[in-house]
């Protein structure tokens, strides 16, 4: 039987139009009951179609009054119900900026290496220059928002430096590919060249990032030069081939930060048959304030030069010149203001010299095949330094852990050196402090220091005490003689005793 009219009103009103005109809620809820309403409009649209043309079966004063109904529930619908829904269109997501890429590719550079990118390059670096300005880091020094020249994982065969049109650039990355010297590149020259001789600013360059790079100097110039720059760091690169100059070249500034790199004349891994021929430096620090962290060295004469203040270096292996064959790995050529600390680091056949140090740190370093630490005299200075908690492990050569030079003049100014506690492994202790003993019967005791102390003819304190073996005797003693690093006590009569000495050399104490 074919439902009436009152029956459909009743249907539909009941469980299609009434769970959602009288629905209420917020977020998920009310997007799942719009969702509904959109897909229920159909069905309601042909429900009141029904109504309103179909034909009349139930008595005609009832079936009028739900037509009226019907009607004005369609037109209620219709002024406030049909913009519920559907739901609007949702609003784009706001533009995200992100930093501009130069590709050098798309200036023309040659990612094979077959053909010059000098001047696609210098393009590429130009526009990043000139590029967006987000305003200014230090005085003069204009935020490129952290642009990025991208080589592309290509190698460029480059002619002359890459240097930028002038200074002034800051917030900005070289990155991702191999530069290669060609023939004629200029021997003084760096494939990077962070400098601007005309420039009168104090800083000319800040916050430059060069990053997963290779640098192939071609035993031309040499690989990265930075000059009066803030806050630069050279992460992951790996710099080799270079001439008799330098890899890196840092003067001036603050604050260069080298880590996780590799550096090497020659490309070896040790025991090169060349190796007394490697010359250059690898890293060439005269600049205060830099960081050198988690580096290694593998062929030069010199790891590590540094002749600025303020230095660390950290988690470094240089095994670039074993020392027998004239290689040094770290030389501090900054007498009387050296203040560099040297930690955590592993010196391989190579050693540290340092000329005059004061304030000097180097602990927690491992020293392997005899070498050694150098103090080299220029004005007989050595104050503040600390040589303590490290390993040597030499070849029973005895070979000393610590050494003077003093060709030059003798080191007449010594205070606070410690040199101690240190682990020592086929080569010659030295140290600052000492402890020995000696047992006899008689009414001297010397006690020789020389094998041991590290400066001659120094000891600046001294305790000791007498033991006697008879537990009747009561000796006089005294301190006779200190000199010559020998320690003489005498007892007033003849005595069988055990004399046990400490000295110190360089720990000065309150009021000396």
């Amino acid at each position: 039987m074919f439902p009436s009219n009152s029956q459909i009103y009743i249907y539909a009103h009941t469980h299609l139009l009434a769970p959602y005109l009288n629905s209420r809620g917020t977020g998920e809820t009310m997007m799942d009951t719009r969702k509904a309403r959109a897909a229920v409009v159909p069905l309601i649209w042909m429900v009141m179609s029904l109504l309103v043309n179909g034909k009349n079966i139930a008595p005609t004063g009832f079936h009028d009054r739900q037509m009226r109904e019907m009607e004005s529930l369609r037109a209620s619908l219709i002024q406030r119900n049909l913009p519920a829904l559907v739901s609007p269109p949702p609003t784009p997501p706001q533009a995200i900026s992100s930093p501009i890429v130069y590709r050098v590719t798309s200036y023309g550079a040659d990612p094979t290496g077959k053909s010059d990118s000098t001047d696609a390059i210098l393009k590429a670096m130009e526009d990043a220059f000139n590029g967006p300005n987000h305003g200014l880091l230090m005085e003069g020094i204009n935020n490129l928002g952290n642009a990025k020249i991208d080589l592309e994982g290509g190698s460029y065969l480059i002619s002359r430096p890459l240097r930028f049109p002038t200074s002034g650039a800051g917030n900005l990355m070289i990155a991702g590919g191999t530069l290669r010297a060609s023939e004629d590149f200029p021997a003084d020259g760096y494939l990077i060249d962070l400098s601007d001789k005309s420039s009168k600013r104090q800083y000319i360059f800040e916050f430059i990032t060069l990053k997963d790079m290779l640098l192939d100097c071609n035993y031309r110039g040499g690989g990265i030069a930075v000059v009066n720059s803030l806050r630069t760091s050279i992460d992951n690169c790996y710099v080799t081939h270079f001439g008799d100059t330098n890899g890196i070249f840092v003067q001036k500034g603050h604050e260069t930060y080298i880590r996780n790199s590799f550096l090497g004349q020659h490309v070896t891994a040790g025991g090169d048959k060349g190796e007394r021929n490697f010359s250059g430096v690898a890293i060439n620090l005269m600049g205060n304030d830099n960081s050198v962290t988690d580096t290694v060295i593998f062929s030069a004469r010199i790891g590590i030069m540094l002749s600025g203040q303020a230095n660390i270096l950290s988690g470094v292996h240089c095994y670039n010149k074993a020392t027998g064959f004239g290689g040094t790995g770290v030389y501090l050529k900054l007498p009387g203001l050296t203040q560099t600390r040297i930690v955590n680091s592993y010196m391989d056949y190579t050693g540290i010299v340092a000329e005059d140090p004061v304030q000097l740190q180097i602990s927690g370093t491992f020293f392997l095949g005899d070498a050694f630490i150098l103090l080299k005299s220029i004005n007989g200075v050595v104050r503040g330094v600390n040589i303590v908690d490290n390993m040597f492990s030499g070849s029973g050569n005895g070979v000393q852990i610590v050494q003077l030079d003093q060709t030059k003049k003798a080191f007449e100014s010594v205070d606070q050196v410690v040199v101690d506690r240190n682990s020592v492994n086929g080569m010659a202790m030295k140290s600052t402090a000492a402890k020995a003993s000696v047992d006899g019967n008689g009414t001297f005791w010397t006690v020789d220091f020389n094998p041991v102390l590290l400066f001659p003819n120094l000891i600046k304190h001294v305790q000791y005490s007498v033991v006697a073996r008879d537990p009747h005797a009561f000796p006089v003693h005294a301190l006779r003689n200190v000199s010559e690093n020998r320690v003489v006590v005498q007892t007033k009569s003849p005595v069988t005793a055990s004399v046990y000495v400490t000295v110190d050399q360089g720990v000065s104490s309150f009021g000396n």
